[in-house]
């Protein structure tokens, strides 16, 4: 029997060896060992490729030695789960399929039979090297709300750390997966070396259930940078509601599944305060919120200065664009544009419009004076830029066919809603 010192004394071939209670693991033939059959020295029969120094981004092997066969292999981590392997159809060799995390140590347990009646089993450990770095991924949208979002709600991640080797960005998006029921045809952009974003070619299909999930545990990114922990997450897709704000008619239509439920008198930006043209995304609501002028640059004290509590605000830009309750220009509503680039109305109608959309559905401005939205930074302007160019800032250069998502809760997300 080998000398038994311990994970960092293994040699690449030599084998710690125990006798064990027969297994069960992922190869076939792993029938018990019967008392009638010869019991041999297993560590005689294999060979384990692994040593105290594995790259887990590397396949870890098991062979047997000529005229031997494995019965079972099993590598276990220190969580108990089991790394997947796959067994060779004429049970000479194993290898692990599934990824190995850095910096752990795993056992492996393994049976042979000699091909002369005689069957053992052994058992060994290997540990994977530290890696320099662990890069994870912060996932969006945040998983503390209701679960349930608007059609033009993108998904998002953020990096640990940046990103820049184009190969690394196609590990990146690889080790990403997004499932949804139904299936649509979706693309990741990257919009800086940190943050990526995903959202179908045309909007979310109402009731889809979507899942997202970061799975590049002990997976190489690019030298030194391997993938940290998995993060997951899941959302549903509510009703399609779109809101059309048309600044020269001073008036907001909003629909609900292409129907027009209700339009409203408004007014928005003035001259030098234009309200941003183009596709915007609800960010959140507030029931009241202090808004201020100095805010935006406006000099406390000065002619076009404020500072008051607003009710029933519903946010489209981090910038402070708002759809909101303005009480104190009911009389220019629907007639003349007076805001500092909010649109307003009045309080009844506000309320209204704050119960009737909710996180991720969809604020289009046209003819407006003001610039356009912005694509990012300022919001989720994504559905402003067209289709080709986005595909175009994804490191695969091609869309992605989702599928039908898990039916168990993704591990460190939200529990996948009913229809």
């Amino acid at each position: 029997m080998a000398d038994r010192r311990g994970i960092a004394g293994l040699g690449g071939i030599t084998l710690a060896l125990v006798v064990l209670a027969p297994l069960a693991g992922c190869s076939s033939g792993g029938e018990e060992v019967a008392d009638s059959v010869r019991k041999v020295d297993a560590a005689r029969l294999v060979h384990l490729s692994a040593t105290d120094k594995v790259d887990p981004s590397q396949p870890v092997t098991v062979t047997a030695e000529p005229g031997s066969r494995l019965t079972d292999v099993t590598v276990v981590g220190p969580d108990g789960r089991i790394v997947a392997g796959r067994l060779s159809e004429d049970q000479r060799s194993w290898q692990t399929t599934g990824r190995l995390k850095a910096a752990t140590a795993y056992t492996v347990r393994i049976a042979a039979d000699d091909g002369s009646g005689g069957r053992g089993e052994t058992t060994s450990g290997f540990a994977t090297l530290a890696a320099q770095r662990l890069l994870t991924a912060k996932l969006g949208p945040d998983s503390s709300g209701s679960g349930v979002y608007g059609v033009g709600q993108p998904l998002t991640v953020q990096l640990s750390e940046a990103v820049k080797d184009p190969q690394a960005r196609q590990e990146v998006e690889r080790a990403l997966t997004v499932t949804s029921q139904p299936a649509v045809t979706g693309a990741w952009y990257w919009v800086d070396d940190k943050n990526l974003h995903f959202r179908p070619e045309e909007y979310w299909p109402t009731g889809t259930v979507v899942a997202l999930a970061f799975e590049a545990t002990g997976g190489r990114i690019s030298d030194g940078l391997y993938g940290g922990d998995r993060a997951a997450l899941s959302m549903r897709i509510g009703e399609r509601v779109e809101t059309v704000v048309d600044a020269a008619a001073h008036e907001l239509t909003l629909k609900r599944d292409g129907q027009v439920v209700r339009t409203i008198p408004v007014t928005t930006g003035k001259p030098g305060f234009d309200t941003r043209n183009g596709v915007k995304v609800v960010l959140g609501q507030e029931r009241k919120v202090r808004m201020s002028g100095e805010t935006i640059g406006i000099a406390a004290g000065s002619q076009e200065s404020y500072d008051l509590d607003v009710e029933w605000a519903t946010r489209v830009t981090w910038s402070g664009e708002y759809v909101h309750a303005a009480p104190w220009s009911v009389g220019s509503q629907g007639v003349e544009n007076v805001s500092h680039g909010c649109t307003g109305m009045s309080t009844e109608n506000a309320h209204w419009f704050y119960q009737n959309t909710r996180v991720g559905d969809l604020v289009t401005v046209v003819n407006s004076r003001g610039k356009s939205m912005e694509p990012f930074g300022n919001g989720f302007g994504d559905w402003n830029i067209g289709w080709g160019e986005w595909v175009g800032h994804s490191a695969l250069g091609q869309p992605v066919s989702t599928t039908t998502p898990a039916t168990r809760a993704p591990a460190g997300g939200m529990i996948a809603p009913q229809l």
